[in-house]
């Protein structure tokens, strides 16, 4: 895991796997820790980290539903977790689907001794909204969608800073996974466009974090490639997104659209 400060008040966590991101930010004595990393000794380490460097976590936030982003309740047990309303009614719509997902990974992975998972009481956000964080600051809530049926990006407008989840990712091409859709991830890039136009940083969900004017590179290597695949064609690969694993995630979004 590396840890990075993109700001006195933010610290970026990444993770040894699919480079997951986890974003701790700060306002006072206040702070929240978004999505999470991966491995047990990585979720172990960030409250050491946290503390050393006198971050406050008040509570945690999840852009969406997929497992590797749901695990801050392993380092936080104690914490309420937040999320949009589209994310909380995935969560409770399919009830035990991260844990499965998390123990098939742990299984295929050989990780073994980690802590149950617990996703009850999850607290519902509205979005777009706004969650009030130290005396004065407010972090702004605006839904995204198309990689899964759900999903929250969330501004720190007082930082420059903006955190994507799964999307704007130097490292991942456009992943349409179940409940997605090519015409919501299209759009929802589209929404995002000024906001990342507007940001200093930008912290995608998997891969380090980006200055505005890399984020707007990436950004339009992927509607390229959307839009590629609105046309039915099969588009070249973005560069730097042309491994085996970036393939097979082609390979499932043409599946996907197919089908």
């Amino acid at each position: 895991m590396r840890a990075l400060a993109v700001d006195n008040d933010v610290i970026v966590f990444i993770s040894r796997v699919w480079q997951t991101t986890c974003t701790a930010v700060r306002a006072g004595d206040e702070g929240f820790l978004i999505d999470s990393v991966v491995y047990p000794d990585e979720l172990a380490a960030v409250p050491g980290v946290l503390e050393q460097a006198a971050f406050p976590i008040s509570g945690l936030l999840a852009t969406h539903a997929d497992w590797d982003h749901l695990l801050g309740r392993l380092a936080f047990p104690e914490a309420s977790l937040g999320c949009g309303e589209t994310t909380a009614q995935r969560i409770t719509g399919e009830l035990g689907a991260p844990q499965r997902a998390l123990r098939a990974f742990d299984e295929e992975h050989y990780v073994d001794g980690r802590t149950p998972l617990a996703l009850a009481a999850v607290q519902s956000l509205p979005v777009p909204g706004l969650l009030s964080v130290g005396p004065d600051k407010e972090i702004q809530l605006h839904e995204t969608g198309g990689h899964t049926a759900d999903g929250t990006a969330f501004a720190l407008p007082w930082l420059g800073v903006l955190v994507l989840g799964d999307y704007v990712s130097p490292v991942e091409i456009p992943m349409i996974s179940a409940g997605g859709s090519l015409d919501a991830y299209r759009a929802t890039l589209e929404r995002l466009r000024p906001l990342i136009e507007q940001a200093g940083t930008v912290i995608p969900g998997h891969g380090a974090p980006m200055p505005r004017d890399d984020a707007v590179g990436v950004l339009e290597q992927d509607l390229a490639y959307l839009e590629t695949l609105h046309r039915g064609h099969d588009p070249r690969l973005p560069d730097g997104r042309r491994t085996a694993r970036q393939r097979q995630i082609h390979a499932d979004n043409l599946a996907r659209i197919a089908g």
